[in-house]
């Protein structure tokens, strides 16, 4: 049992994500067919919903949102603080720390993964992992979101008669940026809120929350 002890949080975050998505396709592919129905077509079925450009552009849209926040929020926090709010570096350690405190290069220990004792490029790759992959899948779901969205939109446009439009003309249209900021704003709001409240609010055995009783001006998890 120690594998699922030590796993817990990864595998109650991955099974929610695959309940929700599933839940989203079973729910989406319901309403489409309802629709489909009442305009006398007939009914598709559940593959063809959860790869059509419809469904597609629904979750990428969300993906990109997410991983735009947390993009953001990583990169902030490497020379941004937040006095109080354990999300926070201490005011004064702003910056990406030496060697030393990183423990890489010489300063590596014996247990430290083999990037972080390399040098040159694999090192400075590594350093910088967790945001390139952050912005990477940021990048990709914004793609997959423009590029499914031209197609239901153009879908539209055919079935008004109107002409179909050219992907750039897409990514600079209302309806595109109307979609996608509705979601930034919202992820916005959640970080900054969680930054804020924990300044002052506190959440006991949690390690997004200081100790209860850290006074408020304590920042980082270890309310020092």
């Amino acid at each position: 049992m120690r594998p699922l002890r030590d796993n817990a949080l990864s595998i109650l975050f991955g099974a929610l994500f695959v309940v929700a998505l599933l839940g989203q396709s079973l729910a989406g592919w319901l309403e489409n067919n309802e629709m489909l129905a009442e305009h006398g077509r007939p009914a598709e079925g559940l593959f063809a919903f959860v790869t059509s450009s419809d469904f597609v552009v629904d979750v990428a849209e969300n993906w990109q949102s997410e991983f735009l926040q947390f993009f953001l929020f990583i990169a902030a926090t490497i020379w941004l603080v937040q006095r109080g709010s354990p999300e926070s570096k201490k005011p004064g350690d702003e910056g990406v720390g030496s060697d030393e405190e990183q423990l890489v290069g010489r300063h590596a220990r014996p247990d430290s993964p083999e990037w972080a004792r390399a040098r040159g490029i694999r090192q400075t790759l590594y350093s910088n992992s967790l945001l390139l992959v952050m912005g990477a899948v940021f990048a990709l779901s914004w793609l997959a979101q423009s590029l499914a969205g031209l197609v239901v939109m153009n879908e539209q446009n055919a079935q008004h008669g109107e002409p179909a439009m050219e992907w750039i003309d897409y990514v600079a249209s209302p309806d595109f940026w109307n979609r996608t900021l509705q979601n930034w704003q919202s992820e916005f709001l959640a970080v900054g809120a969680m930054i804020a409240l924990s300044i002052f609010l506190r959440q006991r055995g949690s390690s997004e929350s200081k100790p209860v009783g850290a006074p408020h001006h304590a920042t980082a998890v270890e309310g020092e």
